[in-house]
């Protein structure tokens, strides 16, 4: 895609059923499961801002395109740990804090007291693969892409250009694998498990794809396009604060102090966000900041949140004006 391209795609609980699903019996069931906050906003209300902020934002070329991969998949590989393992295990095993380092960092596993510290910086990614179940690497690759396709409501696959040139190239990963080995903080053979953390870093998905799995986390983990309960809603508060924490790499704190939306950046140029019980926002544009973040998804996203008062941290959002 041309650097200079934007696409948005804003899921919206109220609504998104009808929208996706083509067979009307699927359609009904979805309407009925999606639970929707009494201040999310209408579709009706949605298309212009969203339209504004296109507008408003395309013609920025500010940024860097990456020549590395993808790290979105992190958020639904731990949404899958977690319902093997449950939330209190997954905590113990590979920890919730920002490192304060970047996101490749070895340090990082050396000087945090966990040595992993959390499950979207990549050495915390490789340790929650490493506990998804599987007999094989197959079973458990398998497994996870199954489970991708799942929350986005439909089959996802593997770009094998990506992975291939990723595998040949991913020394800095296996580095910290073995790292993980040396503190025991790794739960199965560590090359594996750095194999299938590139293999899910590689799967494509587009912006459609990429907000119907954001709307999931938004319904209570519940797809709000086939009515699947794809992830126990226990589990999504301590998905959502990760995002919150660690989402954007370093530039997690500041998207925390000025737009208040759990999201994760994936150096690809997607971007998605997550409002609970109102939908989810997904944005592609390749062009990244220093920190890997899209330049244009930020503002997009943003412009969006303030415009209908998203920030979970203020009043508005609930409607308290």
């Amino acid at each position: 895609m041309k650097s200079r391209q934007l696409g948005i795609l804003l899921a919206l609980l109220a609504g998104i059923a009808p929208a996706l699903v083509a067979e009307p019996a699927l359609a009904q069931a979805a309407k009925k499961s999606a639970k929707v906050s009494p201040v999310a906003p209408r579709k009706q209300e949605v298309q212009a801002i969203v339209d504004e902020a296109y507008s408003r934002f395309k013609g920025d070329t500010r940024g860097k395109n990456a020549d590395y991969i993808q790290s979105i998949a992190k958020v639904f590989s731990l949404a899958l740990a977690m319902e093997e393992l449950g939330a209190d295990k997954v905590f113990e095993k590979i920890g919730s804090e920002p490192t304060g380092r970047a996101f490749n960092s070895p340090v990082a596993v050396v000087d945090m007291p966990t040595h992993t510290a959390n499950p979207l910086v990549n050495a915390g990614a490789i340790a929650t693969v490493s506990v998804i179940s599987g007999t094989s690497a197959d079973e458990k690759w398998n497994k996870i892409l199954d489970f991708y396709g799942r929350v986005a409501g439909e089959k996802l696959v593997l770009i094998d250009e990506v992975y291939k040139s990723e595998a040949a190239t991913n020394t800095g990963n296996k580095a910290l694998s073995y790292l993980l080995a040396k503190y025991d903080r790794i739960y199965a053979d560590p090359f594996q498990s750095v194999d299938i953390y590139t293999k899910e870093c590689s799967v494509g998905v587009n912006a459609l794809q990429l907000a119907k799995m954001g709307a999931t986390l938004a319904n209570n983990g519940r797809n709000p396009a086939t009515g699947e309960q794809v992830i126990k809603l226990e589990n999504v508060p301590e998905i959502l604060s990760s995002m919150m924490m660690a989402g954007l790499y370093d530039g997690s704190g500041g998207w925390a102090w000025h737009v208040g939306v759990p999201a994760k950046s994936g150096v690809g140029g997607g971007l998605v966000a997550v409002m609970p019980g109102k939908g989810a926002i997904a944005v592609f544009a390749p062009p990244l900041d220093a920190a890997g973040n899209s330049v244009k998804g930020q503002e997009v996203i943003e412009y969006v949140a303030s415009r209908l008062d998203l920030n979970l941290f203020a009043p508005a959002s609930v409607g308290l004006k």
